[in-house]
């Protein structure tokens, strides 16, 4: 039996070789007429104090890179011709603002991009395997050409 997904969930990391992981999403929201929202995580920015790793609450360098995320989703969104309440940028680690994000909105299924790479990380990036792992609901890993 196939599952019904009612919450599709679409984790991008808004580079331009993305565009068929945007499109496979967008094509199982319109064949499950699921909700779709979009997610991008902007990754912290560690600070080094001499020896000393900080992790400040917002650098300069994140609040530019989270405006234009800001910018890309919004463009992304009217593309899926979605509300842009549905698009989200956070700031923190990429795999647990996946997770709880999902989670907390409880999403069905998470489309993710998978980028060729080595070894073990030639069947799925790091990220996406990350996910695939840990999350509670169904999770497609979609190659990156």
């Amino acid at each position: 039996m196939v599952e019904q997904y009612s919450h599709i969930l679409l984790a991008t990391d808004l580079l331009d070789d993305s565009e068929g992981v945007v499109a496979r999403a967008a094509e199982l929201a319109q064949r499950y007429s699921s909700r779709l929202s979009v997610i991008h995580v902007v990754e912290q920015v560690p600070v080094y104090f001499g020896s000393e790793l900080a992790m400040p609450a917002v650098e300069p360098i994140e609040i530019q890179l989270v405006e234009v995320a800001r910018e890309k989703m919004a463009a992304l969104a009217q593309w899926l011709g979605i509300d842009p309440e549905c698009c989200h940028v956070e700031v923190g680690a990429t795999k647990s603002g996946i997770l709880s994000f999902a989670e907390r909105e409880q999403v069905t299924l998470i489309v993710i991009g998978s980028h060729s790479r080595h070894g073990l990380g030639r069947l799925l990036g790091a990220t996406a395997k990350s996910i695939l792992n840990a999350a509670v609901c169904d999770v497609l890993a979609v190659k990156i050409k």
